[in-house]
């Protein structure tokens, strides 16, 4: 299910593949992210480890491309998404949730740690 939000294209997949933080480990459950035209979507690793999840109900969020930076910022800064199509951040003590009013994405601390880290060495930034 996916339901719009924005989007970049970075030269590390303009070929439309998942990707993740170089901070996040091989066996790392993480937050991923796919660039697809105007779009970007984040979906969490955890769901598809799952065999009894299907695949087609996996739970997506797009963020127009427009504010992707505005989203990235609000995740390194804390600051509030206020900008329309950009999904709310919620941190609690051991994690974060996203959502967009329909699909919620819950991450761990250290998933969400590694895509920030990751933001700030510029793995998701507009090309």
């Amino acid at each position: 299910m996916i339901t719009p939000m924005s989007t970049t294209n970075t030269a590390r997949n303009l070929d439309g593949h998942w990707i993740k933080s170089s901070r996040s480990n091989a066996n790392q459950n993480c937050v991923e992210v796919r660039f697809d035209g105007d779009v970007v979507l984040i979906r969490d690793s955890k769901y598809l480890r799952d065999p009894a999840n299907d695949p087609a109900d996996q739970p997506i969020i797009a963020v127009p491309l427009a504010v992707w930076p505005e989203f990235l910022s609000a995740a390194v800064d804390r600051a509030a998404c206020e900008s329309a199509g950009i999904p709310q951040i919620n941190r609690r003590g051991d994690g974060v949730t996203i959502h967009n009013g329909r699909d919620f994405l819950e991450f761990s601390r250290s998933e969400w740690e590694a895509f920030v880290g990751g933001i700030g060495v510029g793995e998701f930034a507009a090309a």
